[in-house]
């Protein structure tokens, strides 16, 4: 397994592996932070030195609050793909899993994939009773991970400073709700793919 992390648990999916971040995946960081596809609805390009605290406040959070969100690595090539997972910072309009992958590794399943295990980690082990996702309303994409969840909107919303310039749209479910989507997305991960 590349790089394990001793701030907190990895997660195995069946084609990825989540885990807090750790330094080698500074480069994987700048990467998704210099994708002017996959930083559209999540502030602009920022440049290293910014990447760089962002990266070490993501991993701060693991060490203070025993969660954050979790670096992904696709198993197969071994490569850092995004970050993914659970996110609670100051005056945020809820407990979130939030998601965003480098672009080229869009269209694949990976971001549903790797929310799902996020879901299970925050409603299992971390004992939260609801979930959100913030979400630019022109993000199709992500609106559209957020409804394969299960996730309904729920509301509009003004993130804290120093973002309160975007209104965003509130996705979420609860606890209860999660039981039920699992379940149906359980039964469709299981289904067997049609074939001509």
């Amino acid at each position: 397994m590349p790089y394990a992390s001793p701030l907190g648990p990895t997660l195995e999916t069946e084609r990825l592996i989540l885990r807090p971040p750790v330094a080698e995946d500074f480069d994987g960081f700048c990467a998704f932070h210099a994708d002017e596809n996959a930083m559209t609805y999540l502030g602009g390009v920022l440049p290293p030195p910014v990447v760089w605290r962002n990266m070490r406040s993501m991993a701060g959070a693991w060490a203070l609050d025993g969660f954050s969100m979790f670096s992904v690595i696709e198993k197969t090539s071994g490569d850092w793909i995004g970050r993914i997972g659970p996110l609670f910072p100051k005056d945020w309009p809820g407990r979130e899993v939030g998601w965003g992958l480098l672009s080229r590794y869009w269209g694949k399943g990976y971001a549903r994939e790797a929310a799902i295990a996020s879901m299970d980690f925050v409603f299992d082990t971390l004992g939260w009773e609801d979930v959100i996702h913030s979400i630019d309303a022109r993000n199709d994409g992500s609106a559209a991970v957020a409804r394969s969840l299960g996730s309904y909107l729920m509301r509009e919303a003004r993130l804290p400073p120093p973002f309160e310039s975007h209104v965003v749209d509130i996705w979420g479910q609860t606890r209860g709700e999660w039981r039920v989507n699992r379940t149906r997305l359980i039964g469709q991960l299981k289904r067997p793919e049609k074939r001509g």
